[in-house]
């Protein structure tokens, strides 16, 4: 695991020493544990869980688990708790301090206990099942882009019959209620009021909670901000954003060389699967292979998990290189890795329900469809946007998706070569914010809190409530020439 200075030197305090609880007492039926990090450092912590009501719209909804890892605050004075609000929507905020963000976690506690929060129907509070659906797409004839979204479709429909007929009330499953849960672990934790810490759908839910519970939020830190009208991204600004990436690939000499126009290359290769799509033997986990016909679809759909980061965007241009040269092995072995050829279309409720609830106003999804029609990736970069309209009973509305208007500080950090949220649109999410400080980082993608010193001292800074120097924070720009 990579730990810059700061981190590493907020390790070795935490190591040492717990300081006073940043909350009143221990919460009721938290339980101490000694925590392990992947790489098997240790801390200790608290595990603790609430009940909530899964829809606190129906009387008599059932309750459900909030579950969390409560890390003490190790400051002489510590502030208020600092939840962390994990993207998705469907991230574990347990595993994310498990995993690629433990010295960050650890960093975070000078300013007050940090509270690894699992969501709703996420990670350890996860209670609901998935839904495997009858249906699947042809693996091995063609299929229309009409015919794929149609499958799909009917697949969403009948797991939201599935869940309904399993006791689950999926109309909980929604960021106001999320949102709600905060509001209830902040009264749990005995705190008067709470610092929000996110990424990507944590801060979606972060705006959410400025409304539903703005008086009782201290101050908020996010990155690469995702807004309540935001679910579904602009096809157009995922196009400027290639046009970024091209300004990053031209300073590399050797990437340059290798990938030439980026854009003209994967026009030129969606041109040839529209033309001829591919028959590829996949490999699968089991042994063996399974043939697949890979379409233009399959590969914008490729493109849209990998554009979050610059690193993996560099990976992306090399499968489209080597498919441009006519060589199918690369691609056949990712997909490998994530599906089955002809296996059911399958659904988790929580990353569902929550993307589909905050939906998309009719003149956002107006301008989705007509940006669309020529955008390079269509409109595969959130495919939520295809069940609009499917589930009405969901739909949070268009009074959720207005803007938080708050005087709450909060600091955003932003991303230049981010794939997935995009810094003007950032901008946007929190112009109703009138004591924001924003901070650009230079060359960082949509996963950017753990690049830089800068970007940990700058919310140091922020969260002892001093001011923020700098607004402009460059990382080095990765390798971004073909993989081998």
């Amino acid at each position: 695991m990579k730990i810059n200075t700061v981190l590493r030197s907020a390790l070795l305090v935490s190591a040492v020493h717990f300081a006073p609880f940043a909350v009143a007492a221990a919460p009721a039926g938290e339980k101490a544990i000694t925590f392990e990090e992947r790489g098997g450092q240790t801390v200790d912590a608290f595990e603790g869980s609430l009940m909530v009501p899964e829809n606190r719209n129906k009387i008599g909804s059932r309750k459900i688990p909030i579950k969390y890892v409560r890390f003490p605050a190790t400051g002489e004075t510590p502030g208020a708790p600092i939840i962390y609000l994990a993207g998705g929507p469907g991230g574990s905020g347990i595993r994310t301090a498990r995993d690629r963000r433990f010295a960050m976690f650890m960093a975070m506690r000078a300013h007050g206990d940090v509270i690894a929060l699992d969501q709703r129907g996420t990670g350890a509070s996860d209670i609901l099942p998935q839904c495997e659906s009858s249906h699947s797409v042809p693996s091995e004839e063609p299929v229309s882009d009409a015919e794929f979204v149609s499958i799909n479709q009917v697949a969403f429909q009948e797991c939201m019959s599935f869940w309904r007929a399993e006791g689950v009330e999926i109309e909980g499953y929604n960021t106001v209620e999320n949102a709600r849960d905060l509001d209830d672990l902040r009264k749990h934790l005995g705190a008067e009021k709470v610092t929000l810490w996110g990424i990507s759908y944590g801060s979606h839910l972060a705006f959410a909670a400025l409304k539903e519970m703005g008086d009782r939020i201290e101050k908020v830190v996010i990155a690469s901000a995702e807004g309540l009208d935001q679910t579904v991204k602009q096809p157009a600004r995922t196009d400027a954003f290639f046009d970024r990436l091209q300004t990053a690939i031209n300073s590399q000499p050797v990437a340059m060389a290798a990938f030439g126009n980026i854009k003209e290359l994967m026009r030129r290769v969606h041109a040839k699967l529209d033309a001829e799509p591919i028959m590829l033997d996949v490999p699968l986990r089991t042994g063996g292979t399974a043939p697949y016909l890979f379409h233009r679809r399959d590969m914008q759909q490729i493109a849209s998990a990998f554009i979050s980061d610059p690193g993996r965007a560099g990976g992306l241009l090399s499968l489209y290189l080597a498919l441009d040269a006519g060589v199918t092995e690369p691609v056949a072995g990712l997909l490998g890795r994530f599906i089955v050829p002809g296996e059911p279309i399958s659904f988790r409720a929580m990353s569902t329900a929550m993307d589909v609830a905050s939906g998309m106003t009719k003149a956002k999804a107006g301008l989705i469809s007509a940006q669309a029609k020529t955008a390079l990736l269509k409109d595969y970069l959130n495919f939520s946007y295809h069940y609009d309209g499917l589930a009405p009973e969901l739909d949070l509305g268009d009074d959720f998706r207005a803007k938080p208007v708050s005087d709450v500080p909060m600091l955003l950090l932003s991303g230049t070569l981010d794939g997935r949220t995009y810094v003007e649109s950032q901008l946007e999410a929190v112009s109703g914010m009138s004591n924001v400080t924003t901070i650009t980082v230079e060359n960082a993608g949509h996963n950017l809190y753990m690049l830089s010193d800068e970007v940990q001292l700058a919310i140091d800074s922020f969260l002892r409530g001093e001011p923020v120097k700098k607004s402009v924070i460059t990382v080095e720009l990765p390798d971004l020439s073909p993989r081998r």
